[in-house]
């Protein structure tokens, strides 16, 4: 077959499901292969079995997806394909509990967000084209070995990922869309044609839940693309990083009346753009999270032995360290949404660049006396 085809197995006895799922998916150079049921999907599976991941309903009549998959791992042969379970009941955590047993890789609950959806499939289908690149190549073999190895573990952090992007795709994400589906319905039968005062406030209700979507969405995005972008690291100069945050953040800058110092950085192996996501990261939120004085921020870097040390101070409000861990966790807040906008994606966000980067990031906070963000760039 071509390295560049990735054929996809999509199981469902609906007919308007396995069409659905093509809707979404398309346009991104996938193959499809449909199954009504379960026993259609092995006899697919036992004829060709080059599929870089199987999206299955679970609740089929004769052979449901539990029994389906688990007859897939049986198989030598099969039991490296992914399956995604796909359902829109069993969403008890005895049921998904079972669903990993069985083999799944991931358990999406329905309406689940299209964007989502794809984000998840093209992980696997770049890990799949990875995999056939890496197959076709009989030339340093040790080295590629070595790269297998890697994707390997990528793949054991990218599932542990997906179990959170469930969590998303199931409350988080569904709050804001139930809200948006609830008002509409009120203003198509209450009001028809013409709004007053009250469904005027309907709408804005319908406005800040997309708008809240639109957020979630887009910081998912950027999230899942960090170890997607496969762009060699080079020297970058860190003061001009520094540079361009600061002209992007003016605004915000001037708005909060923030003073920054800068000391003189170092040149450093990176990716540029990430830099620039990490320290605006830091930055907005030593901004976000002001005390009652002016914010002040002080970013500096030292050099150890093996490492650059670079450290983000403000004179904010503080964090006790009990929640040093926590703070790095997608969708961790400790706040409310009315006291600090936001998606609560940031700090995950910048650990994810420092994890590419082979670093390590860190904070040293006390409650109404600031706090200081330490993160560390390997020198080679």
């Amino acid at each position: 077959m071509v390295a560049d085809e990735v054929n996809i197995l999509l199981v469902d006895d609906k007919k308007e499901n396995l069409l659905s799922l093509e809707v979404i998916l398309a346009g991104e150079g996938y193959t499809f292969v449909k199954a009504n049921s379960g026993r259609e999907a092995l006899k697919i599976l036992l004829k060709k079995q080059d599929f870089a991941i199987i999206l299955m309903d679970v609740q089929m009549p004769m052979l449901d997806g539990f029994e389906t998959s688990e007859l897939i791992r049986q198989s030598e042969k099969l039991k490296h394909i992914p399956i995604i379970f796909l359902t829109a009941n069993n969403n008890s955590a005895d049921n998904i509990f079972k669903g990993y047993k069985a083999g799944a890789v991931d358990y999406m609950l329905k309406p689940f967000v299209p964007e989502i959806l794809r984000t998840k499939v093209a992980v696997f289908a770049d890990l799949y084209k990875k995999n056939h690149e890496l197959q076709s190549i009989g030339e340093n073999l040790r080295e590629l070995n070595k790269k297998l190895e890697q994707r390997s573990q990528d793949l054991i952090r990218i599932n542990e990922e997906l179990e959170k992007f469930a969590y998303v795709a199931s409350h988080d994400m569904q709050e804001p869309l139930r809200t948006i589906i609830s008002y509409i319905q009120l203003l198509q039968s209450k009001y028809k044609d013409k709004l007053d005062d009250e469904g005027n406030e309907f709408m804005d209700f319908v406005v800040e839940a997309s708008l809240r979507m639109r957020n979630i969405i887009i910081d998912l995005l950027q999230y899942s693309r960090i170890n997607r972008n496969e762009s060699v690291l080079e020297p970058v100069d860190t003061n001009k990083v520094l540079k361009e945050v600061l002209e992007n953040m003016d605004n915000s800058i001037r708005d909060s009346n923030a003073t920054i110092h800068v000391e003189d950085l170092p040149i450093i192996k990176a990716n540029y753009s990430q830099m620039i996501q990490l320290f605006q990261n830091l930055i907005s939120n030593a901004i976000k999270f002001k005390s009652d004085k002016a914010p002040q921020i002080n970013i500096s870097a030292k050099t150890t032995k093996n490492d650059y040390l670079f450290s983000v101070q403000d004179n904010g409000i503080g964090i006790e360290q009990k929640y040093s861990d926590k703070i790095f966790q997608i969708f961790q807040r400790l706040h409310s949404m009315k006291q600090y906008p936001g998606t609560g994606i940031g700090l995950a966000i910048c650990l994810k660049i420092i994890q590419r980067h082979e670093g390590k990031i860190w904070m040293e906070s006390e409650p109404d006396k600031g706090t200081t963000f330490f993160f560390t760039i390997k020198k080679n």
